[in-house]
């Protein structure tokens, strides 16, 4: 996972058309589109008008698609080695079958300071992990906090949840332009650093990986709309949870890549950063980061929110 900056969206001013209260889906807001193209993917992109969803998705709001459909998610199937031999050096051995069972990266504070270039020190494989348990069958799950995001999702999770919705994951473009909520700044809420003292965001206060201080009263995920929305309404922009975006990434270049350029392997896009973002280390909550990941990794800080075109 590599955070890198990215590219900066330039506008002449949003749209004015603007659809009655009535006409907006429940729980989305408005997002007007740009009047100017922007650079995504090394290519111009205009970005039409479009809705988002208020929030991050939650665990209550997840459920319901599982009660649903009866989906699976990533993190509750076994790995199958011969799917991920291919994404491995040529002559790696067979993984260890504890390894190849169901779970998903969790969080692991390490016992003192670290050299921040190695996230495996912090990261832990832990069988039993998924979006109910997201930190593990041996720790409380999501029944006290069914209005904190959904975590542990995979892209194809995300994906999944999206469709069923009858909506999309957004792409970079769009989430970028919508995090700015119609400014050109630094974070969602502007260019005034984040604060301890009234914290703007959910993110990791004290010294990473190992001293969480929790000031702002939350040591992993927060409620969602605990904090004040951007310009656009949008709650949670920066912090919380990384959403997915549907743009393929290349880490070792750090572009962005279209479906064409794309396969089963390529990572996806991440945005927002989460409650684990801190300027030491990441400061993924700036409108200009993202991060990238495999589209099937789980993690217990990220989540995802959807996007509807207009029609």
């Amino acid at each position: 996972m590599i955070l890198i900056a990215a590219c900066v969206i330039c506008c002449d001013g949003p749209d004015s058309q603007h659809p009655s209260h009535e006409e907006i889906p429940a729980h989305m807001v408005y997002i007007p589109g740009s009047k100017s193209s922007i650079q995504s993917a090394g290519a111009p992109v205009a970005i039409p008008a479009f809705y988002m969803d208020q929030t991050e998705v939650t665990n209550k709001q997840f459920m319901e698609f599982i009660e649903a459909t009866g989906y699976v998610t990533t993190a509750e199937k076994g790995i199958d080695w011969d799917s991920i031999k291919g994404q491995l050096p040529l002559g790696t051995p067979r993984l260890a079958d504890s390894l190849l069972a169901p779970g998903a990266l969790v969080f692991s504070p390490t016992s003192g300071a670290v050299e921040l270039n190695d996230p495996a020190q912090w990261w832990k494989w832990t069988a039993g992990a998924f979006w109910r348990k997201p930190q593990g069958p041996q720790h409380p799950g999501i029944d006290d906090n069914m209005d904190h995001p959904v975590t542990q999702l995979s892209w194809d999770d995300a994906s999944a949840y999206c469709r069923w919705r009858k909506k999309s994951l957004p792409t970079d473009a769009q989430w970028q332009w919508a995090a700015r909520g119609g400014h050109d700044a630094l974070y969602p809420w502007g260019n005034a650093s984040p604060s301890e003292d009234k914290p703007q965001a959910n993110y990791y206060q004290g010294l990473f990986p190992y001293q969480d201080d929790a000031t702002d009263g939350y040591s992993g995920t927060a409620p969602v709309a605990s904090y004040e929305p951007n310009g656009y309404g949008l709650y949670d922009m920066a912090g919380n949870v990384w959403e997915w975006c549907t743009d393929g990434y290349d880490p070792y270049t750090g572009k962005l890549l279209t479906e064409e350029q794309s396969d089963p392997y390529t990572q996806r896009v991440m945005r927002g950063g989460s409650y684990l973002c801190t300027d030491q280390y990441c400061s993924g909550y700036r409108n200009d980061r993202r991060m990238g990941s495999s589209r099937d990794t789980g993690l217990d800080h990220t989540g995802c929110r959807c996007v509807q075109a207009i029609k």
